[in-house]
């Protein structure tokens, strides 16, 4: 858990936690990044090292449609989005045991799809709460589905509703459930954020940003001080902070966002502290200050040579992994910035973390399991899954891994793969 601030003024302690979103078992993955956002699994009994042609693979589900979505893993199903062609988004669910299909729900267009450089498709990873489930097309269209069936409970769309602007490559965002609420980005000047009843989709709040900033290509990170909950966001030009409760711009910090075209990782909090980056800028940490009421992002450290891949970061203890833009795993003190190894490993990868090690999808499709220690790059075990489909001309193998119920699952483009990695 995240520890109290220190070195704040009395009466503005600042306690900086991922939230627990609902209930659910503690080896289901049902969101972006897992159960608390962060990109940790609480698995145990998992396998500590691999065979030489990695561990064993269960099932692939071929032919499940394009696009980069991580699956979203609750009890016996699996849960992302797909595209066919630019006029046929849909959410589907297969199943956990065989990877075969159980429901697919049309929900709108491919959205921006004159990109440059090209890559239209399904981006974002759905929110599964309790017996409902919540998306965001590539085009703007949020929907709430029953989990059992597909069955529609309620429509927004971010363009239409909320005068939503994204970036170039269109909706990327997973949308957050905090509580009975739903949260997301539209982007633009009248809701840059906006909050809502996950019920009926009713407007609670709407954040107009100054600026009028665009949306990111990131997904919001729930926080608490001493009793007022932030959501974290990192926005076209940089991150902000705004007040759960009241839709209130708290703090915003900039410089990791200067000069970059697309802001894409999901920040990463501890202890008051909040790191960001973004490939063709650079990466910092700021420490959150609390005086009279208002907050500050004070930055700690910003440097070009820091974790600033697609894939995001972990953060283990003291320790913040990640991989570079260019093509490094890396081992970085999370405080003061500091490198403490580097290694070209699968090079720029996504990541996650369980029972002590890093798993790692390479852009290029390789997978790596790494020991997760500053003491030096350990790795153990790699392997490159088998029959992959041809990839969109620049494409990469973008998706996160995701492991639950002591299984590994890792996609790229239509097709996804079931690995066993329960420790035998």
């Amino acid at each position: 858990m995240i520890h109290m601030m220190r070195n704040l003024p009395p009466g503005f302690a600042l306690l900086l936690t991922v939230v627990l979103l609902s209930p659910v078992r503690g080896d289901d993955w049902p969101q972006w990044r897992g159960p608390q956002r962060n990109g940790i699994s609480k698995e145990t009994g998992l396998l500590k090292s691999w065979p030489k042609e990695g561990p064993k693979l269960l099932w692939q589900a071929k032919d499940v449609g394009s696009g980069f979505s991580t699956p979203s893993v609750v009890g016996d199903r699996l849960y992302f989005i797909s595209n066919s062609g630019l006029q046929d988004e849909t959410v589907r669910a297969i199943q956990a045991t065989d990877g075969k299909p159980v429901w697919s729900v049309h929900i709108g267009n491919v959205g921006n799809p004159n990109q440059n450089p090209q890559y239209p498709a399904a981006r974002s990873t759905p929110t599964v709460d309790g017996d409902r489930l919540y998306a965001l097309g590539s085009d703007g269209d949020l929907v709430c589905l029953e989990t059992a069936s597909g069955k529609q409970i309620w429509h927004k769309n971010l363009r239409r509703d909320f005068g939503g602007k994204p970036g170039t490559w269109a909706y990327a965002e997973s949308p957050l459930v905090d509580g009975d609420a739903l949260v997301c980005t539209p982007g633009g000047a009248s809701a840059t954020l906006v909050k809502l009843k996950k019920s009926s989709g009713d407007v609670i709040w709407k954040c107009a940003v100054p600026g009028g900033d665009e949306a990111g290509y990131a997904s919001i990170l729930p926080v608490e001080d001493g009793g007022t909950r932030q959501y974290i966001q990192f926005l076209a030009k940089g991150l902000a902070g705004i007040d759960a409760n009241t839709g209130k711009v708290l703090w915003r910090y900039e410089h990791t966002a200067k000069g970059s075209a697309a802001n894409i990782p999901s920040p990463t909090a501890s202890d008051g502290y909040v790191y960001s980056g973004a490939g063709q800028s650079g990466a910092g940490l700021v420490k959150l200050v609390a005086s009279n009421g208002k907050f500050k992002a004070q930055e700690v450290y910003f440097s070009a040579k820091l974790p600033t891949a697609i894939g995001g970061t972990v953060l283990v203890g003291d320790w913040l992994y990640g991989a570079h833009a260019t093509s490094v795993l890396e081992c970085v003190e999370f405080k003061t910035g500091n490198v403490k190894w580097t290694n070209r490993s699968v090079g720029p990868a996504s990541v996650c973390f369980a029972e002590g090690r890093l798993y790692l999808h390479g852009e290029n499709g390789e997978v790596a399991l790494v020991e997760a220690t500053p003491a030096a790059y350990h790795e153990l075990g790699r392997f490159t899954p088998p029959d992959a489909p041809e990839r969109a001309r620049g494409a990469q193998a973008w998706a996160y891994p995701v492991v639950a119920n002591t299984r590994l699952y890792v996609r790229d483009g239509s097709s996804i793969w079931c690995y066993d990695v329960k420790a035998k």
